[in-house]
This record gives structure tokens, C-alpha cells and sequence, in this order.
């Protein structure tokens, strides 16, 4: 075997069973890792810097094929409802068979940690077949200083290998793509999807799994704090605004996607960003598109013009989910130590496209747990094939894909860390007003930045509030500098009794999507439900 690089001359590829492998590239910088990923022609460089890759038929995870290891670890804490099961047999195999097929193959290896906080934070190793996957990981997780790597003590190692083939009959598995976490044996195997996101959402499912038990809240989040320490967090699902928001050039941003919140404060699981490019201009994210500009970040299935090797970010012909991932210092403003104070406020992010959530909304704890064990926001009418009006959609704890233990550990821990650090909560939607997606409008954003600037400097609490009649939590009813017919949903449309009929049929999504919660939470979070104790009776 040839090795090139710097590592722990202790802990080698034979911890894993790869000293069969042709070459294992250690902890190679970009430089080196652009000439390797050229020279097996994995992509292109772009106009200005940056590298481009296709990840072929996977431009998405693929949550189906994400499994769990069924063990004395894993069988009475993991929520099986959500997790597929592989037996331990299963795993062997396929252990053995990605052994045998990363032989006389050149691997590139990175040490790096998942984990701002050190007490937190866990040291894994991630072996990639694909140079340019050596480089998003490296941009994703965060970096040891070079010194650091002689003694690099891996806990967990990821195996990447898009080439390898998964027989579901020999495998245990559902196709040729498999994601398979091994808890016990701190193992997790990748293979048959070149889709990068794949690594680091196998991190942040190790750190939901290891953490909770610690007392330590695992956030799918973005969050930011501002000159007087006053930290922010932002829950959302995918279009929300999690990222856009978070990118205040006011304050510090500590992440855009993975946060732990421990006794120490709120800390970054990672070291970069990874933000989605569709429509992406210079006018309205600057911040995020000079990164594109910047050598080491990576674009996966950006249309490129074959000529200058400008990027064309409005052309999602291969995929809608075109993504640029970077380290965070490439953004001015982000925070370098990736850790920050208590947090003085939680956004949950929602685009309601029935147009009737109000555009802020304050919570109570035990509403915000109902809220973040919902996880709601919905589709709009031709984001997917078969989609012709708004779909609610219900992904509890804004993350259920990678939530190896049930939600209510989660939940419960969220409002006992609020309750302890007197949080305050709010719901903010960015969705549609004046009607549903189709005849109202989207919120405005210069809206949601005002109301949103009045939530985190702490006037808003000053405000005069109602109490929604559908959903039971308190609305202002006037905030300086924005429209105050907006802050009513129901006053915006102009068919009142459609309005009406919308609204009851979003309240029983929340309550027939909250059932398998109710077991769970004790009767405040009931509760909270729309319609309070008459829904939770029903």
C-alpha cells in the first residue's frame, strides 16, 4: 500500500480493515485534492474557483435507504417507527464486501471533528473514494490544526464508496444505495449514491444518537448571536428561510444547518455551510454567492456554460436542489470558534402555503414543544410531480430523517432547556398571506425582518397581543413598521368564510399528525394543541 499525507502513525487504514487498498491519501489540502479529483476526472473547476461535480441519479439523500444496526446498543433506544433495521449478520457482510471492494483502489482519508464544543465533540475519521468527497467533507466537518493529526484518535469512521453496488437479498437492505450506522461498532458504511450531503447527515445522526443521554439538545437548526450575546435559534425544514434569516450581516452567524445546546451554551456540529444555489444572485444573498467565486468551495449539479465555466445557478435542469458547500470563514460575518452563549430566543420557521398562520406568532414551552414535535410546513403546487394545491408537511423535530431516538426524548429535553434558560419562542411564518399559494401573496420578507429584528431585541414582548381563535397562541396586533392588517390572516382574504374552512382543515393535519405524539407528552403539551383541551379529548 502507498501512503501519502499526514496521520496518527498509530492508528491506520488497518483499524478498519483497508490495508488492502491501493493508496490511502491522508488529510490532503484542496490544492492536492483539486489535482486528484481533475485527474480522475470527477468535475471540473469553474469560472473564478470553485469545483464542480455531477452526483449522477442520487441529487437528494435517500432517507429509504438509511438503516440501523439492530444490537444490545441500539434495540431499546432507537425509534424504530423511523429507522430501518439491519441485523447484524447483514452488516458483517457488507462490511466484509466494502472491504473487498475498496482494494486496489485509491481512498482519500480525512481526521476531522463533529462537534464544535471539545467536550461534545466527536473525532471521526471519513475515508471517501472520490477526491472532490474528500474536499466537502473537509469544507462540512471542522478541520484539527495540522499538529493536531499525528495524534488523531478516531471514535467514528465513515466508509464512502459511490461505486459499490448493495444487494438487497445479501445485504439486508432495500437497493443498490445503502447508508448503514453501526452504533456499536462506531462504524458507518455509504455506498451506492455519489450525493455528498450523505457524510455529513451521518454525522449529525451519530450526534443525536450519542448526545441526549449527556443532557445535551441536538438541533437541526441554523442560529446566530448578536453584539450583546444574545443568541438565536432557527428551526426549520427545507424553503423555510433557515439559512436566509440566519444571515443577518447584524450578527455573528455561529451555523446554518447542525447545533448542540449544552449547559455551555449553543455550539456548531460542523465547520461549513452547505446552502442550496437554485436562484442563487449576487443581488439578494451576496454573502452566499461569493463563496461560488472562492477556490475550495464545491457545487454539486450546477449547470455550467462549457465555454467561460460561468456558472448558470437559475438552470435547475439536472435537479432543484443545487447546493455549494464551503468552510464558514469564507462568510465575513460567521463566528470562528463555532460556539456562542445561552440562546435568548428559538424561531420555528414555517411556510404555510394556506395562508393562515400569521406572519409572528409568541409560544408558550409547552406549545413550542407541540410545535417542534410537529415539525410543520408545507408544499406548494408544482414543487413535485402530482402536486396541484398546498400539502402540509409534518417532519417532526424539523429533522425526522435523521433522528435515531424517539421525539419525545428530544422534545422533552427542548422545553426543559427552555424552561431552565427562559427562552422565548416564536413561530414565523414565511409563507403565503391573503389567501392560499395560488391567489394570496408571499409574505413579505421585509415583513418578517421587521417583526423578526422586534422578537430578538426584545420590544416585541412590549406589544399588545391576541390570542388566535384556531391555534391558541398569542399574535400582536400592531408593530411599528409593519402593516398591521397583516398581522390578522384572516382580515387579508377576502373570502372570510373561505378563510374559515382552510383554517379547520389545517388544525385537524396538526391534530391527526400529533396522535402518535400523544402517549408521549403530558396533558400541558395536549394541551397545546389547536383547540386546546376540546382537540386533545377528541
Amino acid at each position: 500500500m502507498i501512503e501519502t499525507g499526514l496521520r496518527n502513525a498509530a492508528k491506520g487504514p488497518e483499524l478498519v480493515g483497508l490495508s488492502e487498498a491501493a493508496a490511502v491519501h491522508w488529510n490532503l489540502l484542496e490544492p492536492k485534492l483539486y489535482e486528484e479529483a481533475v485527474r480522475r476526472n470527477e468535475g471540473q473547476v469553474v469560472a473564478g474557483g470553485a469545483f464542480v461535480a455531477d452526483t449522477g441519479q442520487h441529487t437528494g439523500r435517500s432517507p429509504k435507504d438509511k438503516f440501523v444496526v439492530e444490537d444490545d446498543v441500539t434495540r431499546d433506544v432507537v425509534w424504530w417507527d423511523n429507522n430501518g433495521r439491519m441485523e447484524q449478520a447483514k452488516f458483517d457482510v457488507l462490511y466484509a464486501d466494502f472491504r473487498a471492494h475498496a482494494a486496489d483502489r485509491e481512498i482519500f482519508a480525512q481526521d476531522l471533528y463533529g462537534g464544535a464544543d471539545p467536550a461534545h465533540r466527536i473525532a471521526t475519521r471519513v475515508y471517501t473514494e472520490y477526491a472532490w468527497h474528500s474536499i466537502f467533507i473537509r469544507n462540512l466537518l471542522i478541520r484539527p490544526d495540522r499538529e493536531e493529526l499525528t495524534s488523531f484518535d478516531p471514535e467514528f469512521t465513515i466508509i464512502d464508496l459511490p461505486s459499490f453496488r448493495a444487494d438487497p437479498k445479501r445485504h439486508g437492505c432495500r437497493s443498490e444505495t445503502v447508508i448503514a450506522c453501526n452504533f456499536k461498532q462506531k462504524l458507518i458504511l455509504i455506498g451506492g449514491s455519489e450525493y455528498a450531503g450523505e457524510m455529513k447527515k451521518s454525522v449529525f445522526t451519530i450526534l443525536n444518537f450519542l448526545l441526549p443521554p449527556k443532557g445535551v439538545m441536538p438541533m437541526h437548526c441554523s442560529a446566530n448571536v448578536g453584539d450583546k450575546g444574545d443568541t438565536a435559534v432557527f428551526f426549520g425544514l427545507s424553503g423555510t428561510g433557515k439559512t436566509t434569516l440566519s444571515a443577518d450581516p447584524t450578527r455573528t452567524l455561529i451555523g446554518d444547518d447542525e447545533h448542540g445546546w449544552s449547559p455551555e451554551g449553543v455550539f456548531n456540529f460542523e465547520g461549513g455551510c452547505y446552502a442550496k444555489t437554485i436562484n442563487l444572485s449576487r443581488e439578494a444573498e451576496p454573502e452566499i454567492y461569493a463563496t461560488t467565486e472562492r477556490f475550495g468551495t464545491i457545487l454539486e449539479n450546477v449547470v455550467i456554460d462549457p465555454e467561460t465555466r460561468q456558472p448558470d445557478f437559475a438552470n435547475g435542469s439536472k435537479t432543484e436542489n443545487t447546493r455549494c458547500a464551503y468552510p464558514i470563514h469564507y462568510i465575513p460575518n460567521a463566528s470562528l470558534t463555532g460556539r456562542a452563549p445561552q440562546p435568548q430566543n428559538i424561531i420555528m420557521l414555517t411556510a404555510d402555503a394556506f395562508g393562515v398562520m400569521p406572519p409572528i406568532a409568541k409560544l408558550t414551552p409547552a406549545q413550542a414543544m407541540y410545535t417542534f414535535l410537529s415539525g410543520y410546513t408545507a408544499k406548494v403546487a408544482g414543487t413535485e410531480r402530482g402536486v396541484t394545491e398546498p400539502q402540509a408537511t409534518f417532519s417532526t423535530c424539523f429533522g425526522a430523517p435523521f433522528l435515531p431516538r424517539h421525539p419525545s426524548e428530544y422534545g422533552n429535553l427542548l422545553r426543559d432547556l427552555i424552561a431552565k434558560y427562559e427562552v422565548d419562542c416564536w413561530l414565523v411564518n414565511t409563507g403565503w398571506t391573503g389567501g392560499a399559494y395560488g391567489v394570496g401573496a408571499r409574505m413579505p420578507i421585509k415583513a418578517t425582518r421587521t417583526l423578526l429584528s422586534a422578537a430578538l431585541d426584545g420590544s416585541l414582548k412590549n406589544a399588545e397581543f391576541r390570542t388566535d381563535a384556531n391555534f391558541g397562541f398569542e399574535v400582536p396586533v400592531e408593530v411599528p413598521g409593519v402593516d398591521s392588517a397583516i398581522l390578522d390572516p384572516r382580515s387579508t382574504w377576502a373570502d372570510k368564510a373561505a378563510f374559515d374552512v382552510q383554517a379547520s382543515k389545517l388544525v385537524r393535519m396538526f391534530i391527526d399528525n400529533f396522535a402518535p405524539f400523544e402517549e408521549h407528552v403530558d396533558a400541558a403539551v395536549l394541551n397545546a394543541a389547536p383547540g386546546g383541551q376540546r382537540a386533545a379529548a377528541e
